[in-house]
């Protein structure tokens, strides 16, 4: 198993990352909340990892914080929730807000999530709440990733790689585009539209 890297970041291409470690260039997909926290390109980062691997692939999830990973862990060990739909419940609200979602039994709010519906909803808290119960979080809060986010001036690359995001983590074309379309800032970049883009679903 592949618990740790470290290496020099190559690319970021929403929701997925390359990490050149040594001369070997990982390929790994991370949640957004990961990415608000990534260096620029060019820079090292150390990330927690989890390796799945199937017949036909290994894939490679990265994340900035060990307790985002636990929570990554629990999450897809939860009848019916893949690797994937864990990537997108975390891109799509921030870690400690999931967890009280869960310790106080709001459904309400998880339906909200992309991919989760009433069935889905319960069964993440039946089969979660006894071990989130006392769950402690290092992950910054929406403000400190506000401040965490540079705004470079929003170019068309930017619009279009938030758009992409969003389709690799579930998104249909129509859904990204219309809730991109929505956000009037020009200045923010592609992992601040992506965030607020986030935001506008699942409200």
């Amino acid at each position: 198993m592949i618990g740790q890297l470290r290496g020099i970041i190559l690319e970021k291409q929403p929701p997925q990352l390359l990490l050149d470690v040594h001369g070997v260039a990982y390929e790994i997909d991370a949640p957004m909340n990961t990415f608000y926290r990534l260096p620029d390109i060019g820079q090292e980062v150390v990330l927690f990892t989890h390796l799945v691997i199937r017949e036909d692939a290994h894939h490679l999830y990265g994340f900035y914080a060990r307790e985002e990973r636990s929570l990554f862990r629990t999450l897809i060990k939860v009848n019916g929730v893949g690797p994937r739909l864990g990537l997108t419940i975390l891109s799509s609200i921030e870690p400690g807000e999931f967890v009280r979602c869960i310790v106080n039994n709001d459904t309400a709010n998880l339906v909200r999530l992309p991919g989760i519906g009433k069935k889905t909803a319960e069964r993440l808290i039946i089969e979660m709440r006894d071990t989130l119960s006392d769950w402690q979080s290092s992950v910054p809060t929406g403000s400190e990733l506000n401040q965490a986010v540079k705004q470079s001036g929003a170019t068309n690359r930017n619009i279009q790689d938030a758009i992409s995001a969003l389709i690799a983590l579930g998104y249909k074309p129509a859904e990204a585009s219309r809730a991109v379309s929505k956000i009037e800032d020009t200045t923010l970049s592609s992992e601040e539209i992506i965030r607020q883009a986030l935001r506008e679903m699942v409200v």
